[in-house]
């Protein structure tokens, strides 16, 4: 009866053993689901393998790529939405350099020394860029201009206006306390290195401690907080919606104006905080230089990580990947003594394969 019992019950997925187990597992894994996780892992272990052994240790280079890669990152995240909503922003890089200049000319003419001082900057400067956002996004859901035109336009505006008003200047901070929360860090971690005496010479096992930077901890929060609002909100579920069929989306009463407006408003906020970090690290603002080329990364970052150019679909995670994978290759490249001149290029090939690669898996 136990034989019946046995040749009649239902077989599990390792009821052919381990081997046959995986083999089942293998067959029906979705690989384009998982591209970008797959990618970060093959271009880790080949920048391990050409950088070795400085790409990896001290991990100071590690920490360094990231800090770097935060600045573009924390700007994709919100660039993420408006690529998702169908839409593109080529705006951001001129945005950041007005938006830090501004702020940082109000802190030094009217608002004074004081901690509190760099604090009502801070707002200002976040309202600022969410208002140059809501700018974007209402000259192109209510003056119906296409986005590329409308962002292209106020790239325009935006660096000429900041050229202008700085004469093209740097403009550096006065306030004494401005400089301490860009380049600052919050906690360490410890790693095994070897320290050798002064007097004695010998060198001898010690822990030493590698900071995180605060531009790593807004990043990542941001991207926690961007990716609960993506996946968990109704907000999130009506931008892959109006980005998959537009159309559609307004039949099922969804405020299409209003849900494709909003992602601009989120772009210009991460665009204000990435000013603040970055001027802050440096205690002022480069009006022609800071920001240049940022929105080639950021949306090579959106679309490295997996987000649809024709909208519909992407992920935050897939947004922090790619921004990472654009600092690992532009270090990968560094320490294999390639010329810098060609980083850009190396860059845009990833960006061409990225894009072939979404074609191909919306074809299958």
């Amino acid at each position: 009866m136990s034989n019946a019992a046995n040749n009649t019950g239902v077989k599990g997925p390792l009821s052919g053993g381990p081997a046959a187990g995986i083999k089942n597992y293998l067959k029906t894994f979705k690989w384009n689901e998982h591209s970008t996780g797959l990618g970060f892992i093959l271009l880790f272990i080949l920048a391990s393998v050409i950088g070795w052994p400085r790409f990896l240790y001290p991990p100071a280079n590690l920490m360094n790529i990231i800090r770097m890669q935060s600045y573009t990152g924390i700007i994709a995240l919100g660039m993420t939405f408006i690529i998702i909503s169908g839409g593109i922003d080529l705006s951001v890089g001129s945005m950041m350099a007005f938006a830090g200049g501004i702020t940082i000319f109000l802190l030094n003419r009217f608002l004074g020394n004081s901690v509190w001082a760099v604090a009502l900057a801070i707002v200002f400067c976040l309202i600022l860029g969410v208002v140059c956002g809501f700018l974007n996004g209402f000259l192109i859901t209510k003056g119906r201009i296409a986005p590329f035109i409308t962002t292209l336009g106020t790239m325009a505006i935006f660096r000429s206006l900041i050229l202008h008003f700085s004469k093209a200047a740097n403009i550096e901070s006065a306030n004494p306390y401005y400089q301490n929360f860009g380049p600052g860090h919050f906690l360490s971690f410890p790693y095994p290195g070897l320290q050798t005496a002064a007097d004695t010479g010998q060198t001898r096992f010690v822990w030493l401690f590698q900071p995180i930077y605060i531009p790593i901890w807004i990043f990542l929060i941001l991207a926690v907080l961007f990716h609960l609002l993506l996946n968990n909100t109704r907000f999130g579920r009506y931008v892959c919606a109006v980005g998959a069929n537009e159309q559609v989306a307004r039949y099922s009463a969804v405020n299409v104006q209003m849900i494709k407006l909003i992602p601009y408003c989120l772009t210009g906020f991460t665009v204000a905080v990435s000013s603040l970090l970055w001027s802050s690290r440096i205690n002022g603002i480069q009006p022609s230089q800071v920001g240049s080329g940022y929105e080639l990364d950021a949306i090579a970052a959106v679309v490295i990580g997996g987000t649809s150019m024709s909208g519909g679909k992407g992920s935050i995670a897939g947004t922090v990947m790619g921004a990472v994978m654009l600092g690992i290759i532009n270090n990968m490249l560094v320490l294999a003594g390639v010329s810098s001149f060609l980083q850009q290029a190396a860059r845009g090939l990833v960006i061409i394969a990225a894009v072939l690669l979404q074609y191909n898996n919306n074809r299958k």
